[in-house]
């Protein structure tokens, strides 16, 4: 149970709230042509930088609680550094973790889905199929299913949700290949293994935040129903797509694999299934269609009784699934708890995409409340397009609802999510992404604005890159990777690229001085920095604040 945060003896605070304000997927590079960022028109975004204290953020890798330095940072960790104040070991870690030791194999989760199966039923894993390790990892499918094999599981299929985001737009065939001889390995008179079905990330399945049911249902009907156009393979359907379509791998159309005219892996009575993503956004709603009897949100045809587990427990507050095979982090002692304990009311915004982000993850991926009184959620529809047909998105809508909050002076604290740099920075379209970042900078003068007004201070900052590299670049040159007809090689992924964290205050930062950045600084070095300027001693168990009262 956390405590009352004590106020500062050298400071008061600032007069006027605070405001957080996450550039989702806005980080910094170096100038090139593949830099959204700096190719923008941004004047607000260059004052702050030119005239106002800032530091660089790592945030990727064990900054974030991930297992190296090469691994990506992504917008779920990253905002649970950010409202948390600390590092977590988090959902890649944890999961290997928990393979290496074995403790995955002696749950009673494993268990139940090895022993449901060792009659005539089939054990099914979907996920994302690569090792972008954002969402998942095919080394942890690798070792699933070589362990289902050692405990008499005679029968695998394995339905691939191709990437192409985080990880090379058109990679898919690196990962099919290699587990096509991977499964041949392992295959035998005893263990029957095939690839079932799949589809781009972006076209079926992984929906978030209940933005497109759509594109469960079509998972849906290809997994388990297996409805859809056939082929003999994965890698013949890859192919085929791409010569058809012209579209990087999270686009291409779901697809079936079937032999004599017969899908080769339907969903069956019997059968166990295991969604093994160990992020949790994309992978609820499809946990819902396996395992809410009274599910309402699309007609399944056909409920198979099955059982079913995710790799982790993707929201701890409604249990979603039922079952799982590893536990997620404990997060405790976040912001929003010592806010809530110390009376200071709260607003988070965004729109629908990163909604989740400023809240559920915000708070330790709690996704109900710590005071109702206390706490206001308001979430902006997002718009139902691909994101480079209006790069913009929702964020003039985010920021006149924000600035209506701001003046009814019912918040001291407040967060705000815009999504712009990194939804849009994902379609690899350089141009629309671009113009994404000149729509947020329009709003973050009207913003700023207001925060003069009141007399308030805001932090600037972002929970990883994106926008900052829209190409694919060599790592010994940095120079821009070329397609063969000479255009550049668009990138989807997230970055390794620090963030840039702004503090903005014209009426107190005469009492504080900012810290020297010496490239020690993280994500969760922000929520120290958000209680003081609120004239708060931060907890000792929370990472240092960026600023030093004087």
């Amino acid at each position: 149970m956390v405590t009352k945060l004590e106020k500062l003896k050298e400071f008061k605070g600032v007069e006027g709230p605070v405001l957080t304000i996450v550039m989702d997927g806005v980080g910094l590079a170096p100038e090139g042509p593949g830099n959204a960022v700096k190719r923008a028109y941004t004047p607000t975004l260059d004052m702050l930088l030119e005239k106002y204290p800032w530091v660089k953020l790592k945030a990727h890798g064990t900054a974030v609680g991930l297992p190296s330095d090469d691994d990506m940072g992504n917008s779920e960790v990253g905002h649970n550094a950010l409202g948390s104040g600390q590092v977590f070991a988090q959902g890649a870690k944890l999961v290997s973790a928990s393979i290496e030791s074995g403790k995955m194999f002696a749950s009673d989760t494993w268990k139940a889905l090895v022993s449901n199966v060792k009659g005539s039923g089939t054990l099914h894993f979907i996920g994302l199929f690569s090792d972008g390790n954002v969402h998942s990892h095919i080394d942890h499918l690798k070792a699933m299913i070589s362990e289902a094999k050692k405990e008499g599981v005679r029968r695998v299929r394995v339905h691939i949700l191709l990437d192409g985001r985080d990880v090379g737009e058109t990679s898919a065939l690196n990962y099919i290949e290699p587990f096509e001889e991977f499964m041949a390995s392992l295959r035998d008179d005893s263990f029957d293994i095939k690839i079932a079905s799949g589809g781009g990330r972006m076209k079926i399945t992984m929906d978030r935040y209940e933005a497109d049911w759509s594109m469960v249902e079509r998972g849906w009907h290809t997994h388990v129903l297996g409805e859809g156009e056939q082929f003999a393979s994965a890698a013949d359907a890859v192919n085929a797509y791409r010569e058809r379509y012209h579209v990087i791998d999270q686009d291409l159309p779901p697809f079936v694999i079937a032999e004599n005219g017969k899908p080769v892996g339907t969903v069956e009575d019997g059968d166990s299934v295991i969604f093994y993503n160990f992020r949790g956004d994309r992978a609820i709603e499809i946990s819902k269609a396996f395992d809410q009897e009274n599910f309402d949100k699309f007609d399944r045809v056909r409920y198979p009784k099955v059982v079913y587990a995710g790799m982790l427990e993707y929201d701890g507050d409604t249990h979603i699934p039922s079952r799982y095979l590893v536990s997620p982090p404990e997060i405790t002692n976040t912001m929003t708890e010592y806010l809530c304990a110390t009376g200071v009311t709260e607003l988070a915004i965004s729109e629908t995409q990163k909604f989740g982000h400023v809240t559920y993850f915000w708070n330790g991926n709690y996704s109900g409340k710590f005071d109702d009184k206390l706490e206001t959620y308001i979430e902006i529809k997002s718009d139902v397009v691909p994101f480079e047909q209006r790069p913009w998105m929702k964020c003039a809508d985010i920021t006149d609802k924000l600035i209506e909050c701001m003046r009814s002076g019912k918040y001291r604290y407040l967060r705000v999510n815009f999504p712009n740099g990194d939804m849009v920075g994902h379609t690899g379209n350089l141009e629309a992404t671009i113009c994404s970042m000149e729509a947020l900078d329009l709003q973050l003068a009207r913003i700023l604005a207001v925060v003069d007004e009141l007399h308030g201070a805001a932090i600037i900052t972002a929970d990883h890159g994106n926008a900052d590299e829209m190409y694919e670049t060599d790592k010994k040159t940095h120079a821009p990777k070329a397609n063969k007809d000479g255009s550049f090689k668009a990138k989807t992924s997230h970055t390794l690229n620090p963030v840039p964290c702004i503090i903005y205050d014209n009426f107190t930062s005469d009492c504080y001085k900012i810290k020297a950045d010496e490239g020690k600084f993280g994500l969760s070095d922000v929520a120290a920095t958000n209680v003081n300027l609120l004239g708060y001693a931060a907890p000792e168990e929370w990472d240092t604040s960026l600023i030093e009262v004087k």
